[in-house]
């Protein structure tokens, strides 16, 4: 990360397999090993695709 200020990181953590693919650290499709402990080190949101995409995204 370079620069001053505030920063936001964020990590889409896709668990929806009815409307996209569901991936997580061990999946066949998809690791998400770094983004996880990325997440965790940086303190970043993760945002779970079944459970927070319908506050993301209203209908």
């Amino acid at each position: 990360m370079t620069g001053d200020g505030p920063r936001f990181g964020m990590v889409i953590h896709h668990t929806d397999s009815v409307r996209e693919y569901a991936y997580d650290r061990n999946s066949v499709i998809g690791h998400l090993e770094k983004g996880f402990d990325d997440a965790a080190k940086f303190n970043w949101i993760v945002v779970d695709m079944t459970k927070d995409w319908k506050d993301v995204f209203p209908k």
